[in-house]
């Protein structure tokens, strides 16, 4: 991971919790509905599902970015 990558991104994302919701990880992406969870339900986006709820560590986020 580039830091500069790192650190553009984190000043993007800065108004964004460090643990995000779904609905949080579709406004930064942008993507639709049915990506989002695509993408959770894979893994392609690090996270935690406790109950119904998904735990997004922005960093995953970053890291998806990142790498792709």
């Amino acid at each position: 991971m580039s830091d500069i990558d790192k650190i553009y991104y984190e000043e993007m994302f800065k108004d964004y919790r460090d643990v995000v919701k779904p609905v949080e990880l579709k406004e930064m992406l942008g993507f639709g509905t049915n990506k989002t969870y695509k993408l959770l339900k894979n893994q392609e986006i690090y996270n935690k599902r406790i109950g119904n709820n998904y735990i997004i560590p922005k960093i995953s986020v970053i890291e998806y970015l990142i790498k792709n």
